[in-house]
């Protein structure tokens, strides 16, 4: 039974919010108490505000009865990052914060609420010809602009724009007194406009990878750019993984592709063996017949993608994947002959580039994909390392998986690898586990209705699900001491207790004048 306290709680912030913006249910304390990898304590309520004054008139109730608070975007996460260990905690849900507030396109800003998601801000930009440089990650459809600041979004246009951090120009955040935080060009108090970011020290930059842990983002101001006038696409074989990751690192160095990835054999085989769907397929097809310069070159795609189909990888083969992109096609070109002689000098032999096309043809995966095809859950676990500390960390990871193998093999556990690069500096190794293992409230929270039909939900797998604990904390072991950079830290990957000491001071000491009372997701970073 709820108490008095509860009850009067509740009641205020059901007049603040309005209606649906309060839930104590037990669905949704369940769901918004578990992300896609496992469940932490149960929260109190969840909020739901639909604006800016809202949030702020709920978390200084929210204040007064000392309860922590732990801000969430789509929920599309593995790491805990908005999970408590503590009872008393209430999840703030950002989802109904989803307004585009303005499109600037003489100055090339467009300001958003922390609830839009990368999708919805897409589709919205290329009706006037315009994109973020960074624009959003394959679970686009439901991952929020506030939930990828947080996370360190990336992706689409990493390859040459970096990340979700390096687009962004200003934001508003609300702290854990219900104080509002302006950052950028817009903390001067006479700023019309968030046009730059660096006037004096970069305070947007405290709030962005923070796994909310110093306060909640509310607005967004991110940078534009033209949307690119061509684009065109690259795939290549290597037979083996160290030379493709030699080729990957050159192609980031000379900063000639948008999106620049790898997949191993394994991933290679799944992205073109999964069960096809025939109306997707045929949307897929039409899609890239669009997005290509002219009906008789994007009739010529189409058939190329037709005819590549699934099944044209070699066996064994490491696969290099391209998406480049220019303001000529004359440009392009260029790059696209620089990029086939970077992959030959390396071994590559150009295959048929129907994985990146397809790609860009559905830039945002349908949600179903936060499980496998046959129902199977998959976690990933991802180290960024400069292009020189690239063989040395593969070099450790793969030993460890090799040592793991047939652990692996007996709980039918599968890992494939992803590999990316990031701007012309970083280079990222990502294995992916895939086991057959009880679903989670978030697994069916965000799957289809036909999924939820169609696939047969597995029965609890524990050996195999300890055996991935087992793996993933290994590997951020090794990760740490490759003194590696990850995204979505969450509760996942060491922070404060990497740091050298005066770092870490000054970490705190931001905490400590932003949360004095250690409310704002606590342990997040591994910050109280």
């Amino acid at each position: 039974m709820a108490t008095l306290t509860q009850d009067t709680l509740v009641t205020d912030l059901a007049a603040i919010l309005g209606t649906g913006g309060v839930l104590t249910d037990p669905e949704a304390l369940l769901l918004h108490s578990s992300d896609l990898l496992g469940h932490g304590s149960r929260c109190r309520l969840v909020i739901r505000p639909e604006t800016q004054e809202q949030l702020v008139a709920a978390v200084r109730r929210i204040a007064v009865e000392g309860l922590a608070l732990m801000p969430r975007g789509g929920g599309l996460t593995y790491v805990s990052g908005y999970l408590a260990t503590r009872p008393d905690w209430v999840a703030v849900d950002l989802r109904r914060m989803n307004r585009i507030l303005s499109i600037d396109e003489d100055d090339m800003v467009v300001t958003v609420e922390a609830g839009v998601t990368w999708q919805q801000l897409y589709e919205a930009l290329q009706t006037k010809g315009l994109r973020l440089p960074f624009f959003g990650t394959f679970s686009g459809r439901g991952a929020t602009v506030g939930g990828g600041l947080s996370n360190g979004a990336l992706f689409l246009g990493t390859a040459r724009y970096g990340t979700a951090a390096d687009i962004v120009l200003g934001l508003e955040v609300v702290t854990a007194d219900g104080s509002v935080v302006h950052t950028g060009q817009k903390a001067v108090a006479r700023a019309p406009k968030p046009f730059l970011r660096s006037f004096g020290p970069d305070t947007t930059g405290l709030f962005i990878h923070d796994a909310g842990a110093l306060g909640i983002k509310c607005k967004a101001s991110l940078r534009l750019i033209r949307k690119p006038a061509h684009t065109d696409f690259l795939s290549f074989a290597f037979a083996h993984r160290d030379a493709a990751i030699a080729a990957i690192c050159e192609i980031g160095r000379a900063e000639l592709a948008e999106d620049a990835y790898v997949m191993d054999p394994d991933k290679t085989r799944a992205a073109l063996s999964a069960p096809a769907d025939l109306i997707r397929d045929v949307r897929t097809l039409g899609k890239v017949v669009v997005q290509e310069q002219g009906l008789l070159r994007g009739l010529k795609a189409g058939a190329k993608l037709a005819l590549a189909g699934r099944d044209f990888i070699e066996d064994g083969c490491f696969s290099l994947h391209l998406v480049l992109a220019g303001r000529s096609r004359s440009g392009l070109d260029d790059d696209m002959a620089a990029a086939r002689a970077i992959a030959t000098r390396f071994g590559g032999n150009e295959l048929p580039n129907s994985i990146p096309k397809a790609g860009r043809a559905e830039l945002f995966s349908p949600l179903d994909a936060v499980l496998g095809p046959t129902g199977d859950r998959w976690v990933a676990l991802n180290g960024k390392v400069p292009h020189s500390g690239a063989k040395a960390l593969v070099d450790d990871l793969e030993d460890l998986l090799a040592a793991h193998e047939p652990a692996l093999a007996v709980n039918g556990v599968e890992v494939s690898r992803l590999i990316t690069i990031m701007g012309n500096h970083a280079f990222s190794y990502e294995p992916v586990f895939n086991w057959h293992d009880a679903w989670l409230p978030m697994h069916e929270a965000t799957i289809s209705a036909k999924t939820a039909r169609d696939l047969p939900r597995p029965p609890a797998n524990e050996g195999a699900r300890a055996l991935v604990m087992q793996l993933r904390h290994e590997i951020v072991d090794i990760l740490a001491r490759h003194g590696a950079a990850s995204n979505q830290i969450g509760r996942t990957y060491p922070y404060a207790s990497v740091l050298r000491p005066e770092s870490r001071a000054l970490l705190e000491g931001i905490k400590r004048t932003l949360d004095p009372d250690g409310r704002m997701n606590p342990g997040a970073l591994e910050l109280g």
